[in-house]
């Protein structure tokens, strides 16, 4: 039995395969991003709910440089 992400490298990988023009490849694009900023704004807003993050906790994040630096 393949893994889930196995199974998702094979939909990514047919959905690749059929990418013809530059529109299709920003529509790929776009849903993707979609698809993973729905993702993370579940899972915040479930911290949210349980307690996990608040307001407080949004605002020291706000503040903060999360970037990772690049060597030189």
């Amino acid at each position: 039995m393949m893994s889930y992400t196995e199974m998702a490298q094979l939909e990514v990988m047919n959905a690749i395969a059929n990418i013809r023009s530059q529109e299709y490849l920003d529509a790929l694009r776009h849903t993707l991003s979609l698809f993973f900023a729905e993702r993370a704004q579940k899972a915040i807003d479930k911290m949210w709910d349980e307690g996990t993050f608040d307001q407080n906790k949004l605002d020291e994040l706000r503040g903060q440089h999360l970037r990772t630096p690049y060597k030189q």
